[in-house]
C-alpha cells in the first residue's frame, strides 16, 4: 500500500514538473540577474530610482510601473512569486515598460494618492504624469494587488500602454 502511494505521489509530482509555467527569457538571450529586482524579475533591467525610472520613461517613450513592497511582508511576497513566475507580465514589461519597484518611499506624493501601503502598483506615462485611473479592485487600496488580481494586473498593463499610443 506504501509503494502503490509512493510511486503515485513520484508520478504526481514528474507531471507537475513537466507542466509547470515557463520562465521568461527576453529576446537577446537570458540576462545575468539585478540585485534591484529582487526577486521581481530577474530578467527585467530595472530602474534604480524614481528619478531614473522618469528619465528611462521619457526618453525611450514608454510608460513607467512603480511597484512599492516591503521584503518582510506576506501579502508582497505572495504577490512577487505570481508576478516573478507570469510570462506575458515579464514578457510584457521587459518589451513595453520602464520598470521601478521600491522599499520606501519618494518624496512625490501624487505616489500615494490613497495612502502608503504595499503591495502598490502605479502607472506613469512619459509626460511624467501619475495614471490614477488605472487602478485595482479594491476601494479602499485603489492601487493594491493580491496574487488572485494577476489578470486584472495584465489588463491594467494593456491598458497603460493603450493609452500610451492614444493620449501621446
Amino acid at each position: 500500500m506504501i509503494k502503490a502511494v509512493l510511486s503515485v505521489l513520484l508520478v504526481l509530482m514528474a507531471l507537475s514538473s513537466t507542466f509547470a509555467a515557463k520562465p521568461y527569457i527576453p529576446k537577446g538571450g537570458k540576462r545575468v540577474p539585478q540585485t534591484l529586482s529582487r526577486g521581481w524579475g530577474d530578467q527585467l533591467i530595472w530602474a534604480q530610482t524614481y528619478e531614473e525610472g522618469l528619465y528611462w520613461s521619457r526618453s525611450r517613450n514608454k510608460p513607467l510601473l512603480v511597484l512599492f513592497h516591503l521584503e518582510e511582508c506576506p501579502h508582497s511576497q505572495a504577490l512577487k512569486k505570481i508576478f516573478s513566475d507570469d510570462y506575458e507580465i515579464q514578457k510584457t514589461l521587459d518589451e513595453d515598460f520602464i520598470v521601478l519597484n521600491l522599499v520606501y518611499e519618494t518624496t512625490d506624493k501624487h505616489l500615494s494618492p490613497d495612502g502608503q501601503y504595499v503591495p502598490r502598483v502605479l502607472f506613469v506615462d512619459p509626460s511624467m504624469t501619475v495614471r490614477a485611473d488605472i487602478t485595482g479592485r479594491y476601494g479602499n487600496r485603489m492601487y493594491a494587488y493580491e496574487p488572485g488580481d494577476i489578470k486584472l494586473l495584465m489588463s491594467n498593463l494593456q491598458k497603460a500602454k493603450k493609452l500610451l499610443k492614444s493620449e501621446l
